[in-house]
């Protein structure tokens, strides 16, 4: 049976931020709104209730970027990444509820830990079907995941240091035996490993979409479009929306222009001048901010110039995220050098390490005394955007005393390879996006020593037992604590020049109504619907 509309209204209509309630549904269609740019994470504009939902329509959600792929395990299980596609065919087992910062059951019936969180239980929803009509159980999830990890999907390298052992004793049940104590654990079933593969996605040897989700493939054009149906056979009752499109437009002012005119009705931005735009447009929709979402990588692997710790101090202390921000961002982004900026709930008593223009001179002049040739390669995306950042890094590791040469990637594609793969960089710009509801996850991605995903090449004995403890801890209180931790050893090592943080915004048209968000920006459209004849 279908949630309540009331239900609906609460869970969209309710402020989603420890920081600011920004939008209260009225019964009378009045809101009341405060200043959108105090949002860390949240509901904001001015939007009506809309009433009871109506049954029809299309939605257009023009995302962050195209999908390349169906299958979640393809690194495509993120807001930013094609995470909310995904959870539209797939559903995820649990979702995020920002505002009780509690893990919701989502297409699992409910997750239950032992009392120190190392055991995990997951019952399943009855009688709960793919779109092929095979059920969703509990051996059918288990090869979900396994398909997951043996494709090497975003998180495995998380999972793999963290579960022991899955069981499944019954149909409607997994058991899940961690290593070591994990709090957090839910947060790997609202993403990708929660997103739930049929076995028979793979029966012909190619990959298929067939999921659970709210909605099923009609047109999939690779980095085109991608067009869904509803589902009439969704375990939560068939979706008010006829359709849900994603359109590929990769101009973020474009996404808001083609917004306005109603030829979209939601669009995912990151850019910082075009996210405050659209903020004081008034556009209703969706805020969250990553962590550390703009970081200046520095390759730290044997034979660069960021193998010797007194470069990487030069580099950290001769970055100015204010001058920066003026440059890159415009003005309108959040710099700071703190991992955590205030506002995150793990913003501690350890700053970052910050600007220090001598600093900087003093460390690379001792690295140059001991034979340095001040040297280094910056490798970035040739387009305008990225070319602002390049120039803007170069002028003040210049100014240091750096002789910085840019090398310009003519695609992501070529841009990913050579900094992922091949690691042929001395410095180069990305972002972390650490998640105040998980900082876990990342912070172990991209800092532990063996992890696949840490470009930098950082390896620190004491960073890793510190992400172990990050992991175990069990209150906020403490996990606090491990933070400052953290922070300090940063500060003292120097992996990363930490730049600012990410805000993201997902503005919808004012007809669109029911859109629930989940973690990491992915927004979930089972209960979505949109009323006629409204301003678009």
């Amino acid at each position: 049976m279908k949630r309540s509309s009331l239900t609906r209204a609460a869970a969209v209509f309710t402020a989603l931020a420890t920081t600011a309630v920004l939008l209260s549904g009225c019964a009378d269609g009045s809101a009341s709104t405060t200043d959108a740019s105090a949002v860390r994470t949240g509901l904001v504009g001015e939007q009506s209730a809309g009433g009871d939902p109506q049954s029809g329509g299309v939605v257009s959600y023009a995302t962050y970027n195209a999908v390349s792929s169906l299958d979640p395990a393809d690194r495509q299980d993120g807001g930013a990444t094609g995470g909310s596609e995904m959870a539209a065919i797939y559903d995820v087992l649990m979702r995020y509820d920002a505002e009780s910062k509690e893990y919701q059951p989502q297409l699992a019936q409910s997750l239950a830990a032992n009392a120190d969180n190392t055991v995990w239980t997951l019952k399943l929803r009855p009688d709960v079907k793919f779109s092929d009509g095979t059920p969703v159980d509990s051996a059918a999830v288990q090869w979900s995941i396994n398909h997951y990890l043996e494709k090497k999907g975003t998180h495995t390298q998380v999972w793999k240091a963290s579960v022991a052992d899955v069981q499944t004793p019954d149909p409607a049940t997994l058991v899940f035996t961690l290593k070591q104590p994990w709090n957090e654990f839910p947060i790997m079933f609202t993403t990708g490993p929660g997103m739930i593969v049929a076995p028979s996605s793979m029966a012909s040897g190619t990959f298929s979409a067939v999921g659970a989700g709210p909605f099923r493939v009609e047109r999939f054009a690779s980095q085109d479009e991608l067009v869904l149906t509803a589902s009439p056979s969704y375990w939560d009752g068939k979706p008010h929306l006829d359709k849900l499109r994603f359109p590929a437009i990769v101009s973020e002012q474009a996404k808001v222009d083609a917004l306005h005119a109603g030829d979209v009705q939601a669009a995912y931005l990151r850019a910082a001048d075009v996210v405050n735009n659209a903020l004081e447009a008034g556009d209703p929709g969706y805020v969250y901010t990553g962590n550390m979402g703009g970081v200046t990588l520095i390759n730290q692997r044997e034979g660069r110039a960021g193998s010797d710790e007194r470069v990487r101090k030069a580099i950290v202390a001769g970055f100015n995220p204010e001058s920066y921000d003026e440059r890159y961002e415009g003005g309108f982004g959040l710099p700071s050098s703190d991992m955590f900026q205030q506002g995150s709930q793990w913003h501690g008593k350890v700053a970052g390490a910050g600007y220090d223009l001598e600093a900087a001179k003093k460390y690379l002049a001792e690295a140059k005394a001991d034979g340095y040739d001040g040297k280094l390669t910056y490798v970035g995306l040739n387009d305008p955007a990225a070319q602002r950042s390049a120039l803007a890094i170069q002028s003040m590791l210049q100014a240091v005393g750096f002789t910085v040469d840019i090398a310009y990637a003519t695609s992501i594609n070529d841009l990913v390879k050579r900094t992922y793969a091949q690691f042929d960089y001395d410095i180069s710009y990305s972002g972390f996006n650490v998640l105040d509801e998980s900082p876990f996850v990342r912070l172990f991605g991209n800092l532990y020593s063996e992890s696949p995903s840490n470009v930098i090449g950082y390896k620190n004995s004491e960073m890793d037992a510190l992400l172990g403890k990050l992991q175990t801890a069990p209150t906020d209180e403490a996990r606090l604590g491990v933070v400052d931790e953290i922070q300090t050893l940063v500060n003292k090592t120097a992996p990363m020049v930490v730049t600012s943080a990410g805000k993201y915004f997902i503005p919808w048209s004012k007809n669109v109504h029911g859109v629930t968000p989940s973690a990491d920006g992915i927004m979930l459209f089972g209960n979505a619907w949109r009323t006629e004849g409204s301003a678009p």
